[in-house]
């Protein structure tokens, strides 16, 4: 279950480097070719979504299913132990299926707001050499 997480975080590693990379200011001659790059990563980056579902599902699925320790001596100190770091895991990782689909989101809003600026300036220095 490990590599899951890996390739989660990566994934969101990849939105984050993605979404700085577009909104420097100082990449004014990359920027089409950022952008492009991105568009054309958005599509396959969408697998994230249902991906983090199935993540968020086995989350739960293992809340559900976990023992409990009631009682103050129904469990021994290793499983107590166990227990706490089994929920710590499970926040650790509900953290990153949060933050990969805020990345994704803003990803996708950010690059649909610069490809229209970007179209907008081109229709502004369009309709400035008509004048």
């Amino acid at each position: 279950m490990a590599l899951e997480w890996v390739v989660l975080g990566y994934a969101a590693a990849a939105e984050a480097i993605m979404l700085l990379l577009i909104t420097l200011p100082v990449l004014g001659a990359l920027r089409k070719g950022l952008i492009a790059v991105v568009r054309s990563a958005l599509k396959p980056m969408l697998s994230i979504v249902p991906f983090c579902l199935f993540l968020l599902m086995d989350i739960y699925w293992k809340y559900e299913t976990r023992p409990t320790c009631d009682q103050e001596h129904a469990c021994t100190p290793t499983e107590h132990l166990r227990h706490q770091k089994s929920i710590m895991k499970s926040q650790r990782n509900a953290l990153l299926i949060a933050s990969a689909l805020v990345l994704y989101w803003l990803l996708f809003a950010v690059t649909n707001l610069v490809v229209k600026v970007e179209q907008l300036n081109q229709r502004i220095e369009k309709l400035k050499r008509e004048d």
